[in-house]
């Protein structure tokens, strides 16, 4: 959340109803945020959190446990690991990790003996005592585009101002300021064609762009103007211009479609503005967004949380829907990244991976859930 919202190295934070709608103070990325201190507890909940709490639970407590295929998730957790080892952290995440290493990826009875044999499981409340909490959507857009302007690409994505590396001006200009004043000249990446699309990847904070010679231009997340976030969903719904069910980024789009001599103040509605950095170019283009943790995301075994109350990294088994359909969503899936919209203990935003077809689903995500920490014995 890409990122809700979300300000990780990616984000990211997403493109999320809540985020949309609530927004909050840093809405593209998905950012470190303070950590709180995970002690040894002698009560039922053995680690300690200012917003959640924790009860011990067997496997079987676990809906769906039996029947996720867990070798999918192997991956995501080797990535948690590659980060976890170099850090200082109260919870012995070096030795489940190093015990990882002899276990065959494609070998699923091993694989789920290591996860029952090494973890236990935690039921998650929220400090107010429910189980139930709100799962959301995230992705990364890929979009068309071109390194020079034409007559098609002529929206820009900017990097961030070299002069404000030296000197930020206080209070930094707004984004109507910023794409009416002429300063940002001279500051472009790269050009696409819609201008919505352009602020969906701002929000998300990462993304790709798919340039006309076939190459694959990541972009990053780089910096903002310091302005708070303020939603033009509900820019847009103050002005009655969509109802809430329309308050998603296809109801967003097709509003913009319907009104382009608008679209500028709707988006100008939001004074906040992210800036992005070309990633490098070895870096595999398959490969998910870098979130919080620093390693990549990956599809549908991702999410982002809330550090006050879980801790980053974490195996954490989740048990949702899919938006529309209903479809059961219950999968093992890392703690990778977070976000100022990911607020609570019971709370989490889907990596739904890269593309139309994620963003379609992400965007319309806005589900019940519950989820189970998993934390070395």
């Amino acid at each position: 959340m890409i990122s809700k919202f979300k300000l990780s190295q990616v984000s990211v934070f997403a493109i999320l109803l809540p985020s949309l709608i609530v927004g909050c103070s840093t809405p593209p990325t998905r950012g470190s945020g303070n950590r709180p201190s995970f002690t040894l507890n002698a009560s039922t909940s053995p680690y300690n959190s200012p917003i959640a709490n924790f009860t011990a639970v067997s496997w079987q407590a676990l809906q769906g446990w039996g029947e996720d295929d867990l070798t999918q998730a192997w991956s995501a957790w080797l990535k948690s690991c590659d980060a976890l080892r170099k850090r200082s952290s109260e919870i012995n995440w070096r030795s489940v990790c190093a015990q990882a290493a002899g276990i065959s990826s494609r070998d699923k009875q091993a694989v789920r003996q290591y996860f029952e044999n090494n973890f236990q499981a935690y039921e998650i409340r929220n400090s107010a005592g429910s189980d139930i909490g709100l799962i959301t959507g995230y992705y990364e857009p890929v979009m068309n585009g071109s390194l020079s302007r034409t007559s098609i690409y002529n929206v820009a994505l900017y990097a961030y101002p070299k002069a404000w590396r030296r000197t930020k001006p206080s209070p930094a200009p707004t984004r109507a300021e910023l794409m009416s004043s002429g300063m940002l000249q001279g500051s472009e990446i790269a050009w696409v064609q819609d201008p919505v699309a352009a602020a969906f990847m701002q929000i998300q904070g990462s993304g790709k762009i798919r340039l006309e010679d076939g190459r694959i231009l990541r972009l990053g997340f780089a910096g903002t103007n310091d302005q708070p976030f303020k939603s033009f969903a509900q820019w847009l719904l103050d002005h009655k211009d969509i109802t809430r069910s329309e308050a998603t980024m296809q109801g967003i789009s097709q509003w913009a479609k319907r009104n382009p001599d608008r679209v500028n103040t709707m988006l100008n509605a939001n004074p906040r503005f992210v800036f992005f950095k070309e990633l490098p170019s070895n870096v595999d283009a398959d490969l998910g967004p870098d979130g919080a943790l620093g390693v990549p995301l990956t599809a549908e075994r991702s999410i982002a949380v809330d550090l006050q109350a879980l801790p980053l990294g974490a195996p954490v088994f989740l048990s949702t829907t899919r938006a529309l359909s209903g479809q059961t969503i219950q999968k093992l899936v890392m703690a990778q990244d977070t976000g100022k919209a990911i607020i609570g203990g019971v709370r989490a935003d889907y990596y739904w991976g890269s593309g139309d077809a994620a963003g379609e689903i992400a965007g319309r995500m806005k589900q019940n859930g519950k989820m189970w920490l998993l934390l070395p014995r």
